[in-house]
């Protein structure tokens, strides 16, 4: 008989679901908080949850055309005062290097909040002419925005992220290239691989990127019904182009401003990917996502148990299953299977001498629950499917927490009612406008986003049969 160790305890998500969240990147060992107010450090499960993701979204990104490149951390701050909505945007959240080598600087530098103006500066120098254009340009890198009200994962002074930008000849191609970024490899790779249903829109003029002339995002529901921004794409218009004096020269011969776009998406994933997923046990990991896939435990130190639990995890792994072979029976067993259900692997293959003798294994699916006993033999043939199945119901879970909580309204004092209530709403845009957009403000209410009737991107702010989707936030 297999006796369980008590679970670590996590505080219920239904009574404290920001301690709940707090306990959880804790005992899951995703992060710690830095020294530093604000800051994070992100521990081996919580990168290794990074380094999937940055794979995933990286060869989407190279499939769009586009090359990865690195610009310095320190900008001098000159550059951020060219465009003048953009330096405002930023300010409050600008951390600055006055001195260095023992010297006050002749210009202080201004540690890379994000990058749109450096990479104006040698896009400038970089596009001559027509034939240099598309230019498309990712960085993986860190940026630091001072944040006040931090929070692991969701809000941090320093986080990482990849940031995209790109120059085109025509306001059309850049449009359309913002569109295809945000469609082809955020909200593909949030529905793929994240397993989270996101709502796909257009930002209201308050809430634009500033600098920007149109912000696509994608918002994600929470397990508390807040809505978390997950991805964003921009069309920059001209607006730094102009600042910077980045042109080329046109096949008429003439001198052109370039159009631009930029789009990023940062480590605040791993957080979605706990508040979407998790429940009172732990974490629940997307297979498609999982950096360990299958945990093969040996229930006792049985020299026989401990050959078959490696035999399994080598064939597993020729499978093509990332599998992680857990032969620790110097730690009690009840721990090691909380554990790996803390960390939401999404299957264990549990085997001890009894089970060795049945020709089994226990199998445990974390992600519906409940465990089996299945033949050893079978276990190859049946885990691949296994995986795909809990992969597409955390997205079906996910889809309908948001269409369940999610009411159509007539009115600013309605919305805020079904955001108090732990819920989405959507009211007309027309009804609302940017005075009621202020109104829910007051309240802590935002506008995620706008939408089409039928759930498309639409094309303008004020196109008729627009829908605010409306919710408190992270």
């Amino acid at each position: 008989m297999r006796v369980m160790a008590k679970a670590p305890v996590l505080t219920p998500q239904a009574d404290d679901f920001p301690r709940w969240y707090q306990d959880l990147i804790s005992k899951a060992e995703l992060a710690d908080n830095g020294p530093v107010r604000g800051t994070m450090v992100i521990r081996p499960y919580g990168y290794g949850l990074w380094e999937r993701m940055q794979r995933e979204v990286d060869a989407r990104i190279k499939e769009t055309g586009a090359q990865n490149a690195y610009f310095p951390l320190l900008i001098p701050q000159s550059y951020l005062t060219r465009e003048a909505e953009h330096v405002e945007g930023f300010a409050p959240e600008l951390a600055v290097v006055t001195h260095g080598g023992g010297k006050e600087l002749e210009e202080p530098a201004v540690v890379r909040p994000t990058s749109e103006t450096i990479v104006n500066e040698y896009f400038s120098k970089w596009v001559q002419s027509y034939r240099d254009l598309p230019l498309l340009i990712n960085q993986w890198a860190n940026v630091v925005r001072w944040e006040m009200r931090p929070r692991v994962f969701l809000r941090t002074t320093e986080f990482l992220w990849q940031e995209g930008h790109t120059a085109h000849a025509t306001y059309e191609e850049a449009r359309d290239y913002a569109a295809r970024v945000h469609r082809d490899v955020y909200a593909d790779f949030m529905a793929d691989v994240l397993a989270i249903d996101v709502v796909a829109g257009r930002k209201t003029a308050a809430e634009r990127f500033a600098g920007a002339i149109n912000t696509l995002t994608l918002e994600a529901m929470t397990g508390d019904g807040k809505a978390l921004q997950m991805a964003t794409s921009h069309e920059l218009g001209q607006n730094f182009a102009r600042a910077f004096h980045t042109q080329y020269l046109s096949k008429e011969g003439t001198q052109e401003l370039v159009w631009q776009t930029s789009w990023g998406s940062t480590t605040r994933m791993i957080g979605a990917l706990v508040m979407s997923h998790g429940d009172d046990h732990g974490l629940r990991v997307p297979p498609r996502l999982a950096q360990v896939q299958a945990v093969v435990l040996a229930v006792k130190g049985d020299d026989t148990v401990l050959t078959e639990v490696r035999r399994i995890g080598d064939a597993l792994r020729a499978a093509g299953v990332r599998v992680q072979v857990d032969d620790r029976t110097d730690v009690p067993f009840g721990r090691r299977a909380v554990d790996w259900e803390l960390k939401g692997v999404p299957v264990r293959v549990e085997v001890g001498p009894r089970d060795l003798e049945n020709g089994t294994a226990v199998l445990v699916r974390r992600i519906p629950g409940g465990k089996e006993p299945v033949r050893l033999d079978a276990l190859v043939s049946l885990l691949p499917a296994i995986l795909e199945e809990d992969q597409a119901l955390l997205l079906r879970q996910s889809r309908e927490r948001r269409q369940s909580r999610t009411s159509d309204v007539a009115t600013a004092e309605e919305a805020v009612e079904a955001a108090a209530a732990g819920g989405w709403a959507r009211i007309p845009w027309a009804a609302l406008g940017p005075e009621g957009e202020a109104r829910l403000a007051e309240q802590a209410v935002t506008v995620r986003c706008l939408v089409a009737e039928d759930g498309s991107v639409p094309g303008t702010d004020d196109a008729p049969g627009t829908i605010a989707v409306v919710a408190r936030a992270y």
